[in-house]
C-alpha cells in the first residue's frame, strides 16, 4: 500500500545526510539505477514486497546486484531500509528523493504528449513558452506519443493540464450535442 508521508520522510533524511556529504548527484544517480532496475525486473520489485523472503536473503541480492556500482552512503541506506521492513517502499522513496531534488535545484518538469512524434523546433517553441512563464526554473521536457489523441497536444506542467487535443475537442462537441441546451426542456 503507498505510504507518501513514508516515502517523505525517509528521502528527506536521505537528502539530509546527502547534503552533509556532499554526495547528492551520486546518491541522485544510485537511486535513479536502483528504480530502474525495478522497473525492469519484475521479479527484483516483486522480491522487494515479499514478506516470504527474509531480510538477510533480500541484503544479499542487493549486494550481489549493486556491490561497486552504487555508492557506500546509498547501500547503508538500503541496508538500514531492509533492516526496517521497508525495502518495500524504495521505490516510492526514489521517487520521493528526486521530487525533492528537482524542488532543490529549482527543477520543473513539464510532459508533452502528441498524436504523433514531434520536431526539434515545436519542441523548442513549447519549451521557450513554458520557460518563460516559469522564470528562473530549469525546464525539464519530457515527451510522449500517444495516437488516440488523434491530433493536438497535452501539456502537463506541475499540477496544471494544458488540453488541446482532438479527441478532447471531439469529447467536447460530443457532450454539447448530447446535452442540447438549445430545445427547451419540457
Amino acid at each position: 500500500m503507498p505510504n507518501p508521508r513514508l516515502a517523505s520522510r525517509y528521502a528527506k533524511s536521505l537528502m539530509d545526510i546527502a547534503v552533509g556529504q556532499n554526495s547528492v548527484e551520486a546518491v541522485l544517480n544510485d537511486l535513479k539505477t536502483l528504480d530502474d532496475v525495478c522497473q525492469k525486473n519484475r521479479d527484483f520489485a516483486v522480491m522487494l514486497r515479499s514478506p516470504v523472503v527474509k531480510a538477510d536473503k533480500k541484503l544479499a541480492v542487493f549486494n550481489a546486484v549493486f556491490s561497486g556500482h552504487i555508492s557506500n552512503l546509498t547501500m547503508a541506506f538500503v541496508k538500514l531500509m531492509t533492516q526496517k521492513g521497508r525495502e518495500e517502499y524504495l521505490q516510492e522513496i526514489v521517487q520521493a528523493f528526486i521530487a525533492q531534488y528537482n524542488e532543490m535545484k529549482h527543477i520543473k518538469v513539464v510532459k508533452l504528449t502528441t498524436a504523433a512524434p514531434v520536431n526539434d523546433k515545436v519542441k523548442n517553441a513549447i519549451l521557450g513558452k513554458v520557460a518563460h512563464a516559469l522564470e528562473g526554473n530549469t525546464i525539464d521536457l519530457r515527451t510522449a506519443v500517444k495516437p488516440e489523441l488523434i491530433g493536438g497536444f497535452v501539456l502537463e506542467v506541475e499540477d496544471k493540464l494544458f488540453d488541446a487535443s482532438v479527441r478532447r475537442d471531439l469529447n467536447d462537441i460530443r457532450t454539447t450535442l448530447l446535452d442540447n441546451s438549445y430545445i427547451s426542456k419540457m
